[in-house]
């Protein structure tokens, strides 16, 4: 089976891993926040830290490690949902949870999809 959805989704957080590399600002202008700008070019870049290994894991990782994979992007970006939500507020929360959340329920879906296919 080739789970094509998951490694396509897996595909595009690793090219947001290397984004976060190649422009750690992104983070403080999405969250409006350019007095702190220092501290979310790191997270930005421990995001990539993060993501780029997940990924590659779910790409070239045997099959068996796929779930792990699909895992921990998962939990990641909820984790992500619950430590930026609860920092940010108005229209930049709703922003960051439709993301985090939304890129969480689109790696599960895909996962499932891919699965049911079987």
């Amino acid at each position: 089976m080739s789970f094509e959805l998951t490694k396509t989704m897996q595909a595009a957080s690793a090219g947001y891993g290397l984004y976060c590399l190649a422009k750690p600002s992104h983070l403080a202008s999405a969250l409006r926040e350019p007095r702190n700008q220092r501290a979310l070019d790191r997270l930005a870049r421990t995001f990539a830290v993060r993501d780029i290994p997940i990924a590659a894991l779910a790409l070239a990782g045997p099959p068996a490690a796929l779930p792990w994979a699909v895992g921990g992007r998962v939990a990641s970006d909820v984790g992500d949902a619950l430590v930026l939500g609860a920092s940010t507020k108005g229209s930049v929360r709703t922003k960051v949870l439709a993301v985090t959340l939304g890129w969480a329920a689109l790696n599960a879906l895909a996962y499932a999809a891919d699965t049911r296919r079987r």
